[in-house]
């Protein structure tokens, strides 16, 4: 028995290992933990508490438009809106909010609404004209970010409301300040990374992103699926709106302007294929941590923001070269 039992143990472990090397989140923390540690020998003021709750600040408003952008990359779609809708949907909770009379939290569900209905208007652009992904959200963007200037006359607005800001606010754990608003963004990573990994929705994305034809030939409604995917992503914006505005106090008509680009940075870092049907929300949130943590570690650093940029895009462009070489293989 031993002599029969003990090859194939052999054979199945080389097996795991072989999966948890190639799994598309593997690289990405790898990268992460080593700009973790890059950062913690090259300044004193990373490798703390505090520390690590700014960087989750900074980025919980793109984490959570990385969130719908990656719903929408998984179908091998990809949306350029996502910042100025974002804008647009801060502009109207909180013009609503402050000089519309209405209750903040109506407010807050209108300004929601509101993203949603430009996610739904893109995915029946995409999916029933049908026009490229590409095409329709570059238009809705410049769409939604005139409506933003034209709607807010260009002016910020203040004196918002408590309920608005209150994801803001901060409660101790331990010696650190941790935001609710990095609450929610984490809250929403775990329920759209449960959603697609153990849902029928969730398969179903993935079968959509491989091949529409294929799925649509094993009875998927595609068609249906794609707007409710982008259904999805607006609504996930206007959360992302709701963020913004607690994390700066005002609506702010010129916010958003490069948070479309950043979300793709994030969601191309974590591992997603820009080609559909491959990638994790987990990975996203890992991608969105290693932009916030190069930022961080090098703004600790004294570097300057504009060499901050050319090394994200520098990652970017190493990530989608290693995913075509990995599709290359997998052929």
């Amino acid at each position: 028995m031993t002599a029969t039992t003990t090859p194939y143990a052999e054979l199945k472990a080389p097996t795991t290992a072989r999966r948890l090397l190639t799994a598309p989140t593997t690289g990405p923390l790898v990268a992460l933990l080593l700009a973790c540690a890059f950062f913690s020998v090259s300044t004193d003021q990373f490798l703390t508490g505090g520390n690590f709750s700014l960087i989750v600040q900074q980025v919980m408003v793109v984490g959570t438009l990385a969130i719908g952008q990656t719903l929408i990359i998984l179908t091998a779609g990809i949306d350029l809106s996502c910042g100025a809708v974002m804008a647009f949907g801060s502009i109207v909770i909180a013009k609503m909010a402050a000089e519309g009379s209405l209750p903040p939290l109506v407010a807050i569900a209108l300004g929601i609404a509101v993203c949603g209905g430009f996610g739904l208007l893109n995915g029946l652009l995409v999916q029933k004209i049908p026009l490229p992904p590409f095409i329709v959200t570059l238009g809705m963007l410049n769409v939604a970010f005139a409506l933003t200037h034209i709607y807010s006359e260009e002016q910020t607005v203040t004196n918002l409301p408590g309920p608005l800001t209150a994801l803001g606010k901060t409660f101790p754990l331990g010696h650190t300040d941790i935001t609710y608003g990095s609450l929610v963004t984490i809250a929403l990573f775990l329920l759209l990374a449960y959603a697609l990994s153990s849902t029928g929705w969730g398969r179903h994305v993935y079968a959509l992103g491989n091949s529409q034809e294929a799925a649509r030939l094993n009875g998927i409604r595609t068609s249906r699926l794609t707007i409710g995917i982008y259904t999805v992503a607006g609504l996930l914006y206007g959360i992302a709106a709701l963020l913004l505005i607690s994390r700066t106090g005002v609506g702010d008509p010129q916010a958003g302007q490069t948070d479309n680009l950043d979300s793709i940075t994030a969601v191309v870092l974590g591992g997603t294929s820009l080609f559909g049907g491959r990638g994790s929300v987990l990975g996203t949130f890992i991608g969105v941590l290693i932009v916030g943590v190069f930022r961080n570690g090098l703004q600790l650093m004294g570097v300057a923001s504009i060499y901050q940029t050319l090394i994200t895009g520098v990652l970017v462009i190493l990530a989608v070269t290693v995913d075509q070489l990995s599709r290359k293989k997998a052929r």
